[in-house]
């Protein structure tokens, strides 16, 4: 009785992946400047760098999903730490999409030569395939909250129904992103707006691919039988950031491609 645990949160075990994850982060760091500047065996080390941190990442994941389901440690306390720390992660993105927007708004509205889009840039027709891809992913925010709502009611069917449902509209996201990308009239290097505009919405795109995985890995959990009405956090944590991404994009073709084209 003396070894049992008297209060409602986690202390958390020793665990190796930190510090690992961060050897694994160097080493793909400098595998990467090592690319770019064309030294021998950078590739090589880029690689292993990045599959020490797939590896980080998954072995860590598998140890905190067993903390939640056959462990017991994620009671209601620890789980509100947990939203406040996926809060303060959602909020640390946002400010990488603040600084994009800055950069865009300060050449569109103070350009130098007066002109915007600069000389020369032809840019893309918004109402294409940029809302084809809006559309898109307002439907995937429809059918990821219905996921959620469903798990909240304890339908396990419908739950998975409309997860799969929005991994194969992210998916389609994504596939449309590349089509859009090798029909573009203009390069990365051609000047302020397309590097602008590559940035913000390659970084987009980025987390498209992050929230897709995300979700998916929560579908296959959910196949797995993980998850309850009153123990999801895994997966609506998955939920919030996918919402964070679908409002970027409005923003982003509100501004970019609509009023900047």
């Amino acid at each position: 009785m003396s070894g049992a645990n008297k209060h409602p949160y986690h202390l958390v075990e020793a665990s190796p992946w930190p510090a690992v994850g961060s050897a694994a982060a160097f080493t793909m760091a400098m595998g990467a400047v090592m690319y770019m500047h064309e030294v021998a065996y950078g590739t090589a080390l880029l690689g292993v760098g990045f599959g020490l941190v797939l590896l980080t990442m998954f072995m860590w994941w598998r140890d905190i999903i067993r903390e939640a389901e056959y462990q017991g440690h994620h009671t209601p306390i620890v789980q509100i730490g947990m939203r406040y720390g996926m809060m303060l992660f959602i909020a640390s993105e946002i400010m990488f999409f603040v600084a994009f927007f800055w950069a865009f708004f300060d050449r569109a509205l103070f350009p130098n030569d007066g002109i915007w889009p600069p000389e020369g840039i032809t840019t893309f027709d918004p109402f294409d395939l940029p809302l084809i891809n809006t559309l898109i992913l307002l439907l995937s925010g429809c059918t990821v909250t219905w996921a959620h709502h469903a798990m909240q009611h304890g339908n396990r069917k419908d739950f998975m129904n409309g997860l799969g449902l929005t991994v194969l509209l992210g998916i389609s996201f994504t596939a449309l992103q590349a089509l859009e990308y090798s029909h573009a009239p203009f390069g990365f290097t051609d000047g302020v707006y397309p590097s602008v505009f590559y940035m913000a919405t390659g970084f987009h795109g980025f987390h498209v691919i992050v929230g897709t995985l995300f979700l998916a890995v929560c579908w296959f959990r959910g196949a797995a039988g993980h998850f309850s009405p009153k123990q999801h956090f895994g997966f609506e944590a998955a939920a919030w950031y996918w919402h964070f991404v679908d409002v970027v994009w409005l923003f982003l073709f509100a501004a970019i491609y609509w009023w900047g084209g």
